[in-house]
């Protein structure tokens, strides 16, 4: 199996650093008072296409022979491989054919296809459009680039290591790194650990599809799905077997963390660090959020912010989620006597107890059970916990029937 080492990553450096960005480190303040911990943010969702995946893309693409350029290259992606090869074979003018899940962002498709690529959906997760990517291969005899499992991408993505270290002046105790089919924690791990040893790489998936964490336990490639997720940059079934050789080497850990808990996750960064940040790219920072990753008093944390793009429209209902889990946005269904004034009442309860309408829906003309009563579906904006209890409270005072949803 191919090795992948530091001398790898500082060529891919030298390689690629004018195609691509060296992105901030910042500072999350918030998260550093609430851990105790020192966390800063690598803002790989400011780097050009939006994610780090143009890295090893365009380190992949300058190793391809003259003969393999000819032939074109066909890649299969969740939607940022498929920007960072379309924007590399652009500049190289090379002619790009990328396979992704037909239900990948529409913003990751539209901004593909933008890079003058050809587009083929196919599938749910990256392990079918990687498979209709091989087919189409066979076919064709274009060049195919693998989104994680290749040396000169790992080496591509292990840059990040060396400018986490470099902005740091080499003082960093812990690395949180999303996993999908492992492509950018090996590449990190593979910089950090040659530079210090000591350094710890914690590789963070969603739970519905833990297929590294499952690999790494069992200590064997291991595919695993549970259902579909918002992280789909982090999507991928089955880990590639020379990431996984390296993970299962140089990573101290790989932990796991729920859809809910990473809609919070792009909420808080939202909010308190004003980035934008995609499923995929949230899952460290949820693994802080939700202390599965509890850091020492001090720790030098670096949360690796892989990619910002998020879909505008399932933003909006990563949001709802979020809002709703803390406590700022509840839904109900009332149940109310068909009189004059009953709703009045409802809406009346909600305003004293400080909360905020934003959708109201009334239905009088339900039938069965619903004949002389009408219900009344209503989404409210809200403080916290402790103000919708206020609120449950007022509802039974008032023998109001209120189911929440």
């Amino acid at each position: 199996m191919e090795r992948v080492t530091l001398e790898d990553v500082k060529e891919a450096r030298g390689i690629i650093e004018d195609a691509i960005l060296k992105t901030d480190l910042l500072e999350n303040v918030r998260l550093s008072e609430k851990t105790g911990a020192q966390v800063f943010y690598k803002c790989e969702n400011l780097q050009r296409t939006g994610s780090f995946k143009i890295r090893g893309a365009c380190n992949k693409i300058a190793h391809l022979t003259d003969e393999e350029k000819a032939c074109g290259v066909i890649a299969s992606s969740a939607g940022n491989h498929a920007q960072g090869v379309a924007l590399g074979a652009k500049n190289a003018g090379i002619k790009a054919t990328i396979c992704m899940p037909a239900n990948a962002p529409i913003s990751k498709v539209a901004a593909t296809k933008s890079y003058g690529a050809e587009v083929v959906l196919h599938g749910t997760v990256y392990d079918d459009a990687y498979a209709k990517a091989v087919e189409i291969q066979a076919q064709t005899g274009a060049t195919f680039l693998h989104p994680f499992d290749d040396k000169y991408v790992i080496a591509g993505q292990g840059t990040i290591g060396l400018e986490i270290y470099e902005q740091l002046d080499g003082n960093v105790d812990t690395v949180l790194v999303p996993i999908g089919g492992g492509g950018i924690i090996a590449g990190i791990a593979t910089a950090l650990k040659e530079l210090n040893p000591n350094i710890k790489v914690i590789g963070v998936q969603t739970c519905n599809i833990p297929s590294m964490k499952k690999s790494y336990e069992n200590g064997k490639i291991t595919s695993a799905f549970n259902d579909i997720t918002i992280a789909d940059g982090i999507a991928v079934k089955t880990p590639g077997s020379l990431t996984f050789d390296i993970i299962s080497k140089l990573v101290d850990d790989v932990i796991t963390v729920t859809e809910e808990e990473i809609a919070e996750a792009i909420l808080f960064m939202m909010e308190n660090q004003k980035l934008v940040s995609e499923g995929a790219g949230a899952v460290s920072t949820a693994a802080l959020l939700s202390e599965k990753y509890k850091p020492l008093a001090g720790e030098r944390v670096v949360c690796v912010v892989s990619g910002g793009n998020v879909d505008i429209n399932t933003l909006y209902r990563i949001m709802s989620v979020a809002l709703k889990r803390q406590g700022r946005r509840i839904s109900i269904v009332a149940e109310l006597p068909d009189v004059p004034g009953a709703l009045a009442t409802l809406v009346s309860i909600i305003a004293k107890k400080g909360g905020n309408v934003l959708t109201i829906n009334q239905d009088k003309l339900a039938t069965g059970k619903y004949i002389k009563k009408q219900t009344v579906e209503v989404t409210i904006e809200t403080v916290d916990f402790d103000q919708i209890n206020a609120m449950k409270s007022a509802f039974v005072e008032n023998g109001i029937k209120v189911e929440f949803l």
